[in-house]
Formats: C-alpha cells, sequence, structure tokens
C-alpha cells in the first residue's frame, strides 16, 4: 500500500523540494497551502515534474483551518497520514528589545505550537496502527543562537525540546518522531522576513539592521534545499531513522564549534 505523507507548507523552499522528492520516489504526498492560488501554483508545478501531489487548504496558525485541514486529510487517507513533514515555518527577525508581543506569539505559534496541535491531530490513527513518523523541520538555529533572529532561535530550540519529548513519549507506539536541522539553503524563509524587520527610525540598533537588510535580501542566492528534502527521504524510508539529521556543511560546523566554544 503506498504511504501517504503530508508537507505542511508545501508551496515553496523546503516544503517543495520535500514534496517533489517524495512525490518521485512513490509517496501519496498531499501538500497544504494557505490559498487556492498557492495550491493550484503547486499541482501545476507538480505536472511539470511528472508527479501527482494532492493539495489541501490550511494554516497552521489558524487552529480551526488546521482541524478542518486535517479532517479532510484524514477522509482522503483512510483514517489519517503514515506520516506528516512540519515543515510549514516563518523567521522574525530583530533584537529582542524590538520585537513585540504580537509579533513574538505568532513567530512561537507558526514554528512551535503548530507541529504540536499537528501531533495531536495525527498520533490517534497512528497509535492505533502501532505505526507512523513526524518529521520537524527545524534549523541549527534550534542548536546554536544568533543575535537579531533570537525569536526565531527561541522557536527552533523549543521544537527541539518538544520533538525529543515526543519521541520518547510515542516510541511505545511504534512511532517514529525525528528533527531535520538544516543549515543555510536556498528557502525564501530569510527574503520574506525583511517585512517583519521593526521599525528602524528609533531603534538602539539601526545600524545593525541595515547590514541585516541586506543578508536577508540575498539569502535567495544560498544553495538549493533539495539535501534537506533528501535527509528528509532517509528519515521515512529507514526503518530505524535517527533521532536528528544534520543537513549542510554550515550546520556541522556550527554544532562543532557552538560545543567547543567557551
Amino acid at each position: 500500500m503506498t504511504r501517504s505523507v503530508v508537507v505542511t507548507g508545501a508551496t515553496s523552499g523546503i516544503g517543495l523540494a520535500t514534496a517533489l522528492e517524495l512525490a518521485a520516489t512513490g509517496y501519496d504526498v498531499i501538500g497544504t497551502a494557505r490559498s487556492e492560488e498557492k495550491a493550484a501554483k503547486l499541482r501545476q508545478i507538480a505536472d511539470r515534474h511528472c508527479v501527482g501531489i494532492r493539495t489541501v487548504l490550511l494554516d497552521v496558525a489558524d487552529a480551526e483551518s488546521t482541524v478542518r485541514g486535517f479532517t479532510q486529510i484524514a477522509e482522503m487517507t483512510d483514517g489519517g497520514p503514515w506520516a506528516v513533514v512540519n515543515n510549514a515555518g516563518l523567521a522574525q527577525p530583530g533584537a529582542i528589545e524590538d520585537v513585540d508581543d504580537d509579533q513574538a506569539y505568532y513567530q512561537l505559534e507558526v514554528n512551535l505550537i503548530a507541529p504540536a496541535r499537528i501531533a495531536r491531530l495525527v498520533l490517534p490513527t497512528m497509535r492505533q496502527r502501532r505505526d507512523g513518523r513526524i518529521i520537524n523541520i527545524s534549523s541549527i538555529s534550534g542548536r546554536v543562537s544568533t543575535p537579531f533572529i533570537g525569536w526565531y532561535c527561541a522557536s527552533k530550540h523549543g521544537l527541539e525540546a518538544l520533538t525529543d519529548a515526543l519521541r520518547m513519549e510515542v516510541s511505545q507506539f511504534g512511532v517514529k518522531v525525528v528533527l531535520i536541522e538544516p543549515g543555510s539553503f536556498g528557502t525564501g524563509i530569510w527574503a520574506r522576513g525583511v517585512s517583519r524587520l521593526p521599525d528602524r527610525r528609533h531603534s538602539a540598533y539601526a545600524h545593525c539592521y541595515q547590514l541585516a537588510e541586506a543578508l536577508l535580501r540575498r539569502s535567495r542566492s544560498l544553495p538549493d534545499p533539495a539535501p534537506v528534502a533528501r535527509a528528509v527521504l532517509r528519515a521515512l524510508a529507514s526503518p530505524n531513522p535517527r533521532a536528528r539529521y544534520l543537513v549542510g556543511t554550515d550546520a556541522v560546523a556550527g554544532t562543532l564549534l557552538n560545543a567547543v566554544a567557551p
């Protein structure tokens, strides 16, 4: 039987690369999108790659939308998917002092609360089947904190802790839980983050934001995220996946440097 895999945030970046990689390998891929326009574009891209990807409209930051979406997915997959790749995310740049409560809450809602919410929706069926995978896309920022993206780092540190706890809790039911920790890839998440930079006119960090904006805009020239998609494929295909998959030379180097730094 073909195994069904839900990929959240499948319309760009790591999500798109992962959806295409899994569909080409033979998985029944269901990609989530926040609008019909984006869903249609995803299906068109899949057609050009000669693969099939089904789509569901879903906003991971909206609890009701997520429940509706996964209710539809359950109907499409005989009770629920075999695996979920929690990829949807955003990056909130800015000094801790400058990021307001609403921005901070939204960062945590998308990157931390949403994956936990989705796990609650799919786990009952996975436990019943005694089989399933939950793959959470984290970041090297989940291990190493960096100035001016502190809230993003906090969301990914939290996701790492939550994923480790979940892995230990559900292993008794045959469900595997895995972290993917990419380094820097051209996903668009940081380029989109430019619009979320705090108002610099009265910031003590205005001089830093000028450099940050230039770096964010150049982030689209980073390497293609295909290696991340292949790591997700390995995590799904292996009968005994690793707890963590570091992807990218900068991710490995950053982890080593963080381990030995004073």
